[in-house]
């Protein structure tokens, strides 16, 4: 739990109020010690009153010290007791005479007015927890299967353990947050038995509370992201921009992507930042800028991520115009700004449905006439089957999802024959490409495009023209980035990019220089900042020696160790004829045993493994390696902002929904949950029935 320490050493919780909480017994109700003096009560059995013994000599002193009810003595039988309650409770008297009734369970004493009524006993029974644990275990009875080990879990309150509700707030606001569940949820009746049914010193609290056990637990957390953050090396951005359509307020989310000190790549929200109309490049640039400074990272900032509208552009280059001014740009900025390979082949791959739109549609008119009735169905199968055609599913897309618009035509080419004895429905589909974001994969988007450009049919040559026109707008140039990060993959190297090139671009002979220069460069600026590092360390390190020491300026050890440390730290710094990179790139490629393709393989986790031998270069791949060139990162926080700002949340405020966004990631990540599923359209499948050919 998120606790801190006061001055005297003693653990606070994050949610803690200034007193700690007590626990209320009712009227009459002594708090005694929990053992006594002698280390036992004398005390009979419920149904029995006593009378008290002699007391010893030391009473008197026992008295002045406030320690009347320390001891007990034993008491003899008088009559028995009629009320059940007394199963509950034993009869004592203390040395001073008085008479208690002391509970069995938590060892509480209530007064006994002669004999009058019980129900002081009883209404302590009903609050007393120990009890009630007891009447649970005694309902219910705990059958294990023979040879289970399931280990035993003890109950959430158990009989010798403290009730925190600062620590029950604390999870509920992390349940708030890591779920997205709505403020007013703890004021719900069912959730409010369910807490109280799991401990009945649960307390309710309003939505005003659990909405500032929020806020608490999202700076506790966010003062936990900032070390992260600046602990890293270098940290890359993705940004995007969202309209609620409740609010109808624009938003921009920032995410940041970096390798942490356990080499684990790391994606955190850092803002969710309110974007006043109109959104202007000016507002996109002031929007990041005031997010670096105030998370403190404008000086670790490698690369940014957007997508390819207008406004984004004159943003990052304004952004790079900034950061120009008071620091160096790796590479002289050409690798600041990223465009976002998956926007850029959506507009490619929309272009091309462009020309078919009209074909598109019919076939998905058709396929919704026939998946409209059993009959239907049935008579199209029986069409298919007319025509030899074996295949029995049809796939309805998604308008709004290419890839699904792919699968659905695919699969109705398939039964090209078959629609024109059902329906007056065009046969003619063209099978659209689908591609990730790797440089392999665009090598066979450009292969295909090529391919098609020389296709005999005009209609084929003229959708491709077009997509080949935005492939070369934004993918015509050598992309850097995606370059040398498949070339610091140990499985690829230079091999890739000789092996794609030819195909990608005319000039290939000087893109492929370009990358080897600029790989050459970047590895010199992290030499640089290697060697600086321990000049620093080493001048530093000598002073803190010394002073350990108690040496002075002109003093000796005596002794060759500190000679030779300090030969050592010469020698870091003497550059080998060979660098890091020229080795790297001679070595042959990694391949794992029977390894085929593009199996799962972690490229940080080996350049961790090999970081002594690679010294600085491990440190350059780790940086160029945590680089998104997609901005899906920050689009995925979309979907959180839809559930955040539902209808009944309109009316939240941007701070506020900062917090549940920002502080939802964050609480996913430290508590390993994933993050719910965007509610998201899939394909129909249509499923033909079987012909009865026996007819």
């Amino acid at each position: 739990m998120l606790n801190s320490m006061d001055d005297g050493g003693s653990t606070t919780n994050l949610l803690s109020p200034n007193k700690g909480m007590g626990v209320e017994t009712g009227v009459g109700i002594d708090n005694p010690s929990s053992q006594s003096v002698h280390g036992m009560d004398h005390t009979t059995t419920p149904n029995e009153e006593t009378t008290s013994q002699i007391p010893n000599e030391n009473e008197s002193v026992r008295e002045k010290n406030n320690e009347t009810d320390e001891d007990e003595v034993q008491l003899t039988r008088k009559r028995k007791k009629t009320s059940k309650v007394w199963d509950d409770f034993v009869v004592v008297t203390l040395r001073d005479g008085k008479k208690k009734a002391k509970c069995k369970h938590c060892k509480s004493r209530l007064a006994i007015i002669g004999s009058g009524p019980t129900s002081s006993y009883k209404r302590h029974l009903n609050s007393c927890i120990p009890h009630k644990q007891s009447l649970k275990n005694q309902q219910i009875l705990n059958f294990q299967p023979s040879g289970c080990d399931v280990d035993f879990v003890p109950p959430l309150i158990g009989s010798d353990t403290k009730y925190d509700e600062n620590k029950m707030r604390e999870a509920i606001a992390n349940w708030i947050l890591s779920t997205e569940q709505p403020f007013a949820t703890v004021e719900d009746v069912m959730f409010v038995k369910m807490m109280k049914t799991a401990t009945p010193l649960f307390e309710k609290v309003s939505r005003v509370t659990i909405t500032s056990d929020c806020f608490k637990v999202y700076e506790h957390e966010k003062k936990r992201l900032k070390a992260l953050t600046k602990a890293a090396s270098k940290i890359s951005l993705t940004t995007d921009c969202w309209k609620s359509s409740h609010q109808k307020i624009e938003y921009m989310v920032i995410t940041a992507h970096f390798v942490d000190h356990n080499w684990r790549l790391q994606k955190r929200v850092l803002s969710v930042v309110h974007v006043p109309p109109p959104r202007t490049a000016v507002d996109i640039a002031d929007g990041i800028y005031k997010c670096l400074q105030e998370w403190e990272i404008k000086d670790k900032i490698f690369t940014i991520s957007v997508d390819n509208a207008a406004y984004n552009d004159k943003a990052l280059r304004r952004l790079k115009e900034i950061f120009s001014r008071v620091r160096k740009l790796s590479c002289g900025g050409r690798l600041f700004h990223i465009r976002c390979c998956a926007h850029i082949l959506n507009l490619l791959v929309k272009d091309g449905l462009a020309i078919i739109d009209h074909i598109i549609g019919d076939v998905r008119e058709g396929i919704k006439y026939i998946d409209n009735s059993e009959g239907r169905r049935l008579n199209f199968s029986k069409a298919a089957h007319q025509m030899q055609i074996r295949d029995r599913k049809l796939m309805l897309d998604v308008p709004t999802r290419w890839n699904s618009t792919y699968d659905m035509l695919c699969m109705a080419l398939k039964f090209k024959d078959a629609f024109p004895r059902c329906a007056r429905i065009s046969s003619r589909a063209v099978i659209i490409l689908t591609a990730n974001l790797y440089l392999i994969e665009v090598f066979r988007v450009k292969q295909t495009l090529d391919k098609g450009s020389l296709s005999t049919n005009d209609f084929i040559r003229d959708m491709v023209k077009k997509m080949k026109e935005k492939f070369d707008k934004y993918w015509g140039e050598c992309h850097l980035v995606m370059a040398i990060a498949f070339v610091l993959d140990p499985r690829f190297k230079m091999k890739l990019v000789e092996f794609c090139f030819p195909t990608l671009y005319q000039n290939s002979d000087e893109n492929i220089k370009e990358v080897k220069n600029a790989l050459y460069e970047m590895y010199s600026e992290y030499l640089e900042m290697h060697d600086t590092l321990v000049r620093e360390s080493a001048t530093h390190g000598s002073e803190h020696e010394r002073n350990v020491l108690g040496l002075n300026e002109g003093t000796s050890l005596g002794s060759g160790w500190e000679a030779f440390g300090e030969f050592i730290k010469t020698a870091d710094l003497e550059r080998p004829e060979k660098s890091e990179l020229d080795m790297y790139l001679e070595e042959g490629v990694y391949r794992e045993k029977g390894q085929t393709g593009m199996e799962s393989f972690n490229a940080l986790e080996w350049w961790n493994v090999h970081k002594l031998k690679y010294r600085v270069l491990s440190l350059m791949a780790r940086d160029v390696l945590a680089i998104p060139i997609s901005t899906v990162a920050s689009e995925a926080t979309f979907s959180a902002g839809g559930r955040v700002i539902d209808p009944y949340r309109a009316s939240l405020g941007s701070d506020t929904v900062q917090m549940l966004i920002c502080g939802g990631d964050w609480i996913r990540q430290v508590h390993g949950v994933k993050k719910k599923l965007k509610k998201e359209e899939f394909p129909i499948k249509v499923l033909l029935p079987e012909v009865n050919t026996k007819h």
